[in-house]
């Protein structure tokens, strides 16, 4: 049986900009998603710990080592520059594989957005 288990996280990261008009996505620094073990076109969530929001949408690079945030698109609306969010990766693995699986937790400075 395949079950879906935490695969990476990104803990804790401050929202730098918010672009309604983009197709889709959240831009992350690409320093954070190498060390998250999150690629490009990935599926992943977005949890807002300013207002409880929970966005699925995917992730795409943006400019390395600037700390950028950006929320695209519809999710765009669901932000505020500046809200603190965790953005999750998940995996589909083998139950037993599960069980033993450690995930990719990052923890940047919030201030920053970057790896400490």
């Amino acid at each position: 049986m395949l079950i879906q288990a935490l695969k990476s996280k990104i803990h804790r990261v401050k929202v730098t900009e918010a672009d309604l008009n983009y197709i889709g996505s959240i831009t992350t620094d690409p320093d954070l998603l190498e060390a998250a073990n999150i690629i490009e076109g990935e599926k992943v969530q977005i949890v807002n710990i300013n207002n409880g929001e929970r966005i699925e949408t995917y992730a795409i690079a943006g400019q390395r080592g600037e700390g950028g945030i950006c929320l695209n698109g519809p999710a765009a609306r669901r932000v505020a520059v500046g809200d603190i969010i965790i953005i999750i990766g998940y995996g589909f693995m083998d139950f037993e594989e599960a069980k033993t699986f450690k995930p990719a937790l990052i923890f940047p400075n919030t201030e920053t957005n970057k790896l400490n």
